[in-house]
């Protein structure tokens, strides 16, 4: 609504202004596609190049990854989950769970590294009700860890999972549901 009294008013550039500040706030597509579709040609590319970068910024790692899935721009997600995976938190199954099927074709260790949030979630926090997802979660992992040929700082599968037996090997309710 302010957008379009701005416009009314004439002063599109305060509106064009407006628009990326809700970006910037928000990561909200809708505000950058409106404030892309502003820019002379050519110049959308620089600009949405800089959106990215603020997105890999962006405070909330998770409001920013479901922004990169959803844009799409599967590079830069795959670079947010490779350098912020600490702040990952496995509760947000809503948003890791797509994002790891979207990244899981062509960034396989993104893909993994968002399943395992989600498996050790369940796991150290004893959600049972997600035991089946986590234990499918592990069995995607071992499938990927077969494409896989550079864990980088990230522990390879059959090391992950042997830490899980040491961690969790007491949760017969998940390692019933886990088929290797």
């Amino acid at each position: 609504m302010r957008i379009d009294i701005l416009d009314a008013l004439g002063r599109g550039e305060d509106a064009k202004q407006f628009q990326w500040t809700c970006f910037e706030r928000s990561l909200n597509a809708v505000h950058l596609r409106a404030y892309l579709k502003r820019l002379p040609e050519f110049d959308d590319l620089e600009v949405e190049e800089q959106a990215m970068q603020h997105a890999l910024q962006y405070p909330s790692v998770h409001q920013s990854l479901l922004f990169l899935i959803s844009w799409p721009a599967l590079d830069v997600a795959e670079e947010l989950v490779l350098t912020r995976s600490t702040e990952l938190d496995g509760d947000y199954y809503q948003v890791l769970t797509p994002a790891a099927e979207a990244l899981e074709e062509k960034h396989l260790l993104a893909s993994t590294v968002l399943r395992r949030e989600l498996i050790d979630f369940a796991l150290m926090k004893g959600r049972s009700s997600r035991y089946r997802h986590a234990a499918r979660h592990l069995q995607e992992c071992a499938y990927l860890a077969e494409l896989i040929s550079d864990f980088g700082s990230f522990e390879t599968h059959e090391d992950y999972q042997s830490r899980l037996r040491s961690e969790h090997g007491r949760k017969s309710g998940f390692w019933r549901l886990v088929t290797t």
